[in-house]
């Protein structure tokens, strides 16, 4: 009973576990499937068209046939549907499709020998594949499984050479023998294209990958994907994480993106978690700080400085030429807020200055709190996520006494000068290569627009394929496996009975 009620006590938070808050969604509208359609079907005719179909013999009386080297010549796949399926599905429709054919034919009756090509075509071809689509042990988008089923509704074909009556006495064995075996090979030759070509083209997605020397990113999915009649939502961890510390989680508290429009292609969310735990990954990296010395400080703040702790410096020895040292560094994470009237990051921070005699330990003059609220511009550029800061309050005060945080005021009008042309130029330099957003490789943004909402902000774009499906494929192909389909003909013209 003890166990029973301690496990119902347990239960809302593991469900809780279970569906933890994503940072980051993308959603893929049914306009960013068509465009999905036009790539993939491209996909498709050049692996149909590479489809190797084993030979076909058989002996009917007095007559023996083989066929053999079967190459398919044209395809025409002029009407094709691909669309989302509730829950976790996408399905792919070819209707009313033709597939012309070329094969190598050698008869045997009695002692007479016949060999050439025939050409024939299949019409009315019907395809139906069902996609199923999950999230794999990495925490990576895969196809889990396909369904196919392929038909062909009418096949011909046109002999010729001496014996043509013949081989159109035995046409329906051999045309039926040839609809069945182009049939059977349809659906692996897409089974194949799916589960390894187009998964390892989902490979490329990065799930957790290093975003520079200090942090990386973990962009697992947290569940499988939710798929409606008109969309395809994905649900990310989004966080970063300091590369000493990989397994450390931050607690995500902010609000969960929502995605209600369905007009782009794709629309990209991201929480205030999801810039948190960026700037909470640098903060323990130690890299917010930044220490300027000698020629380094501006000359006319260095001025300002010296007049004003004057009467701390002339009853210092050394002599006031002693060369000034400026240590800016943040005291705790800094934190995004996210509104719709806009984004900004408010940083903490402490200024240290300090005497630096040649030779002699340095002399601190002043410790000065900071307060600084930057305004952020979001944009998506390619496939890179980047941040543009820019410097709009800021405040110092003293940490000892309110006299020296009135002393203080005359700084603050040429420290903000200094952040503005010093430091942030630094900082923007620092986030100006973006960070990837979790799309296939040869898949861009295009013609992005933000937008802010209470808590988080919605990218929405259009898709462009700056790569091919064949050419990422091939640059990533696995290695190949022979197959091999044994024949009972030989591979030159034979007059010889026994061999057939």
């Amino acid at each position: 009973m003890a166990a029973g009620s301690c496990l119902l006590l347990l239960l809302p938070w593991l469900v809780m576990a279970s569906h933890s808050p994503p940072a980051c969604k993308i959603r893929i509208t049914s306009k960013g499937l068509d465009l999905v359609k036009q790539e993939g079907l491209r996909f498709v005719e050049q692996e149909l068209q590479n489809m190797t179909m084993s030979d076909l013999h058989g002996k009917e009386g007095q007559f023996q046939y083989n066929i053999s080297q079967v190459k398919v010549m044209d395809l025409q796949l002029a009407f094709s549907d691909l669309y989302f399926q509730p829950q976790q599905h996408l399905v792919f429709n070819i209707n009313n499709a033709s597939i012309s054919l070329r094969f190598r034919r050698q008869l045997l009756y009695w002692f007479f020998y016949d060999i050439g090509s025939i050409n024939a075509s299949a019409d009315g071809v019907y395809i139906h594949t069902v996609l199923q689509l999950a999230k794999d042990e990495a925490g990576r988008l895969k196809i889990s499984n396909m369904t196919c089923n392929a038909s062909i509704a009418k096949m011909h074909a046109g002999f010729s050479g001496t014996l043509r009556k013949v081989y159109e006495f035995l046409s329906t064995f051999i045309i039926t023998g040839m609809r069945f075996l182009l049939s059977q090979q349809i659906c692996p030759s897409l089974e194949h294209a799916s589960l390894v070509l187009l998964n390892s083209v989902l490979d490329t997605v990065p799930v957790r990958n290093y975003v520079d020397e200090h942090i990386g990113i973990d962009y697992s999915l947290l569940r499988d994907p939710a798929v409606s009649t008109d969309t395809l939502d994905l649900d990310f961890k989004g966080m970063f994480f300091y590369r000493a510390r990989e397994n450390q989680e931050l607690e995500n508290h902010a609000v969960e993106p929502v995605i209600k429009e369905t007009e782009r292609m794709v629309y990209v969310a991201f929480s205030e978690y999801f810039f948190d735990s960026a700037m909470h990954a640098y903060f323990q990296a130690g890299v917010l700080a930044i220490e300027l010395e000698g020629e380094k400080v501006p000359k006319d703040l260095e001025v300002l400085l010296r007049a004003t702790f004057f009467g701390t410096i002339f009853m210092l020895s050394p002599t006031v030429d002693a060369p000034l040292r400026l240590v800016l560094q943040v005291s705790a994470p800094p934190r995004c807020i996210i509104k719709p009237s806009g984004t900004s990051v408010s940083v903490s921070a402490f200024l240290n200055i300090s005497l630096v005699p040649p030779g002699r330990p340095a002399v601190q003059l002043s410790s000065m709190a900071m307060e600084t609220k930057l305004s952020a511009k979001v944009f998506l550029q390619g496939k890179a996520l980047r941040v543009q800061l820019d410097l709009r309050r800021f405040r110092i005060y003293s940490k000892q006494s309110a006299l020296e945080s009135l002393a203080l005021f005359s700084l603050q009008a040429p420290l903000k000068t200094l952040l503005q042309l010093t430091i942030m130029p630094i900082i923007n330099e620092r986030t100006k290569k973006g960070v990837q957003i979790p799309l296939p490789e040869g898949m861009d943004f295009t013609k992005e627009v933000v937008t802010n909402h209470a808590g988080f902000l919605t990218v929405g774009a259009d898709l462009h394929f700056s790569k091919g499906l064949r050419e990422v494929i091939e640059k990533y192909r696995p290695a190949p496996t022979a197959h091999t389909y044994p024949s009972s003909w030989p591979a030159e013209p034979s007059m010889d009975p026994l061999q057939l």
